[in-house]
């Protein structure tokens, strides 16, 4: 055991990124997993909820797996929001992105690799976006044709706002705060309402990485530009909407509820703001994570 601790990774910032990675690859696995069985299978084998609920699931588990080191943001959109609530370094902005995006890339590579012949036969081999057999649906969000372009972006709006809005005061002692240890399921379960009651338009993205990462992959796995083409440039809508609802949502939470709760007890040594990471991780020391 001690041979191992040797391969730990020293740099803070590379353990978050590695953390935000992993859990992105665990949450987008189970979601494209459950969309590709739901869709290659004519939903004999799931349906539409199916893909909620397991979504839902990723993102608890993603949670339970990485929570104690970044505070598993698993979306630019929560990672911005944290940072314009001062709650993570500007600097680690970039970074985290970087690494939810490629982590739901890798993921959808390996659920295609899984579902290849799935795909195949329902699709006859013509990877498309459009049609009753079209798969690209299995990894990105695509709008329903009648919707408007603003339209879809108040929904995404909506959709990321909500979010950030009921998973900001989970961990807020001065209200009525949830166990620390049943926030992973909490945020699953907030999840699931959004998909469940705000997918129908286009998708549920909710999240830049979630959608952009597949969106890469099936560009360079025979999807073609089309993916990025398609629905009038649609794709830009799930990448600039949820970091504005994200935004939204957090200066809603605290126009509405975090200004009006009473002053915090005042504590003898000043507020710091910091990632897990960034406790002496080396030392063994205990750590709490500074996010949700």
């Amino acid at each position: 055991m001690l041979k191992l601790r040797t391969l730990r990774v020293r740099s803070a910032l590379i353990r978050e990124c590695m953390a935000e990675f992993l859990g992105t690859f665990v949450l987008l696995l189970f979601g494209c997993s459950a969309a590709a069985q739901v869709k290659t299978s004519r939903e004999t084998k799931g349906q539409y909820l199916s893909v909620n609920m397991s979504f839902s699931v990723g993102v608890m588990s993603a949670m339970y797996l990485t929570k104690g080191i970044t505070g598993a943001h698993l979306n630019p959109a929560v990672t911005l929001s944290f940072c314009v609530l001062g709650r993570v370094r500007w600097g680690r902005l970039a970074p985290y992105c970087l690494s939810q995006i490629l982590g739901a890339y890798v993921a959808s590579a390996l659920v295609y690799l899984v579902y290849y012949d799935a795909i195949m036969e329902f699709s006859g081999g013509v990877l498309t976006v459009y049609g009753p057999n079209e798969t690209a649906s299995i990894f990105a969000t695509y709008p329903t044709e009648h919707l408007t372009l603003g339209r879809s972006f108040l929904d995404q709006i909506v959709g990321t706002g909500t979010l950030m809005l009921c998973i900001l005061g989970l961990d807020e002692k001065r209200n009525t705060p949830a166990p620390t240890e049943l926030i992973p399921p909490i945020v699953a379960a907030i999840v699931l309402g959004i998909s469940m009651s705000m997918s129908g338009n286009c998708g549920a993205a909710i999240n830049p990485a979630r959608d952009l990462g597949p969106r890469l992959f099936t560009l360079s796995a025979g999807w073609g530009p089309e993916v990025f083409t398609c629905y009038n440039y649609w794709f830009w809508v799930p990448l600039v909407a949820p970091p504005v609802g994200g935004v939204f949502g957090s200066f809603m939470y605290l126009i509405f509820i975090d200004w009006q709760l009473p002053d915090p007890e005042p504590s003898q040594n000043p507020p710091a703001v910091f990632t897990v990471s960034d406790t002496s991780w080396e030392k063994g020391d205990g750590f709490k994570s500074a996010h949700f």
